[in-house]
């Protein structure tokens, strides 16, 4: 009878390691006070062809619904698992019971788990309470330091820097530009760029467009073959132009001056009749004055003494000169910048490093995932029949249990119920099983904590160091506590990092209590936490 016995603990044990069910059920507090939101999770993983009807409630037994959660979806490969949240409240103190939620599933219904809530009262009492003054304010613990100070003077020193090298830049391209647009033809293309750039002709300015266009023209025309344009007429003009291409051998054909005498006669009417051409006329007059300005500079014969060739030479070489110089300035700079921004990081780092250590600066810069559950908000709540209350840093989440256990085994289970955070690969694992029997049962706690690590080792768990103690609760329970190191085998990566692990193990009359705590070895923080929750687990009794 012995031998069966174990191995049911064994069977049992298994049971704490399944995670599969059709309906999961969940809640993230147990105990809260009047008012206030309880919030019920349901989930389930089916096909994507699977249809799905959560039911639209306004109470949840003597619970009143306050909130219905939107579905939320999660795709994983062929499947989506959907999550379905109640936001639950109770305006009456005492203990509650959520009962089960009847969710269609291809028009299959399936049942949610139940779960015992406590709502308690909110105590007012002037009369006993003692009555102290207000304290006056004290500085709280500076838990990230005032590496933040250093990070915003950085970055207000990143920001000057670049205004300064934007302003400079500018400048310098300012100046570029001064010395790049001085001869006439290069003048006259960037004034046609920047005339096109202002869009008169799209807001409809189209004699300011006809002005400043034809101006350009004559500018040039003045600058270049030394003709008083600005003052002539169009005929003067046009005049001016034949006799200057005469005497200066210039190559101009015809349809040149006829262009320009076109293109300047359609703004004389635009300017003085009020003509309004065509869209398209005026793109065309703007081409034949940009054509024109070109065909004139190619024609002006190039008439360069050997001193002004050496001049030009001599400019030329220093032009380039002064480009490698800035260009030398600015890769400077930059590399200043870079500089300093390294050294001030580097800085800031060996400061931290050198007073506050090196895990410090990686844990409070780069993250870790056992500290941010050690300072995050913990729950305490009341887990399994026999209960087990126990303070966790997430709430511990409701699994189907039962599945994996063999029906002889299952025939001697009254009620077994399973609740567990994270698992076996991850950075912490917590589970906590209870179990009531329908016989009475005497329980080797020995015997049930070998079941155990034989589960964990079929789970991956290698080199198991076992060492084993008495343990007492602080209401003083006496248990079994198992502890030690192991490997764990990753499943997906095929690669084993060292963790360890403690095992509570507590029997009463009909029920057997079971807490499970795994993590990687040399986790402080997770040492903290093991800690924090072994001090934190209370017990209650089975009832028959």
């Amino acid at each position: 009878m012995k031998l069966k016995f174990y191995i049911f603990l064994f069977l049992l044990s298994s049971a704490v390691f399944a995670q599969n069910k059709q309906i999961e059920t969940s809640i993230d507090t147990t105990k809260n006070k009047i008012g206030a939101e309880f919030k019920l999770t349901l989930k389930t993983v089916v096909s994507s062809k699977s249809k799905v009807v959560f039911p639209k409630l306004k109470t949840i037994g003597p619970l009143e619904v306050i909130q219905s959660y939107p579905i939320d979806t999660v795709k994983k490969n062929d499947t989506y698992e959907l999550i379905k949240k109640y936001g639950l409240t109770q305006f009456d103190s005492g203990k509650y019971t959520i009962p089960s939620i009847k969710i269609l599933i291809d028009k299959k219904p399936f049942l949610s788990d139940s779960i015992k809530v406590e709502v308690a009262n909110v105590k007012v009492d002037t009369l006993q309470q003692k009555m102290y003054d207000i304290k006056d304010i004290t500085a709280g613990d500076d838990t990230i330091g005032d590496w933040w100070k250093y990070v915003l003077a950085l970055v207000i020193i990143l920001a000057i820097g670049a205004g300064v090298y934007w302003f400079i830049r500018k400048n310098q391209k300012k100046k570029i530009e001064e010395e790049v647009y001085k001869t006439p033809i290069e003048k006259a293309t960037s004034l046609l760029n920047n005339l096109e750039s202002k869009e008169l002709v799209q807001k409809g300015e189209i004699k300011e467009y006809y002005s400043e266009l034809t101006d350009i023209a004559r500018n040039y025309i003045e600058e270049a073959i030394h003709i008083p344009a600005m003052e002539s007429t169009t005929s003067e003009l046009i005049e001016a132009i034949r006799t200057a291409s005469t005497k200066k051998k210039m190559t101009l054909t015809p349809e040149t001056v006829e262009n320009l005498e076109r293109v300047l006669r359609q703004a004389d009417l635009v300017k003085f009749a009020k003509s309004k051409p065509l869209e398209f006329e005026i793109t065309d007059d703007r081409n034949k004055i940009q054509k024109v300005i070109l065909t004139l500079d190619n024609a002006i014969p190039t008439e360069v003494s050997t001193e002004e060739e050496d001049q030009l030479l001599n400019e030329a070489q220093r032009q380039k000169q002064i480009q490698i110089q800035l260009r030398k300035k600015r890769n400077a700079r930059i590399g200043y910048s870079v500089a300093a921004v390294v050294f001030l990081l580097f800085a800031t780092t060996t400061y931290f490093i050198a007073t506050k250590g090196f895990n410090y600066v990686k844990d409070n810069i780069i993250g870790h995932p056992s500290k941010e559950l050690l300072e995050g908000e913990w729950v305490k709540s009341e887990y399994g029949n026999p209960g087990v209350i126990i303070e966790t840093p997430k709430v511990l989440k409701r699994m189907d249990a039962l599945k994996a256990l063999p029906k002889e085994t299952m025939a001697l289970i009254k009620e077994m119920q399973l609740f567990v955070y994270g698992s076996m690969i991850d950075n912490f694992y917590v589970a906590v099983s209870t179990t009531k029997f329908k016989n009475p049962t005497d329980i080797d706690l020995s015997k049930a904590l070998e079941g155990s690590l034989k589960v964990i080792e079929l789970q991956g768990g290698q080199n198991i160091i076992v060492k084993q103690e008495d343990f007492q609760t602080n209401q003083g329970i006496q248990g079994v506590k198992g502890y030690g190191t192991m490997s764990i085998l990753n499943p997906a990566t095929k690669t084993s990092t060292k963790a360890y692990y403690e095992i509570l193990m507590f029997k009463q009359e009909q029920g057997l209590q079971q807490i499970v705590i795994l993590h990687q070895e040399g986790d402080t923080y997770a040492n903290d936490i093991t800690t924090r929750i072994l001090n934190s687990v209370e017990l209650k009794k089975a009832s028959n």
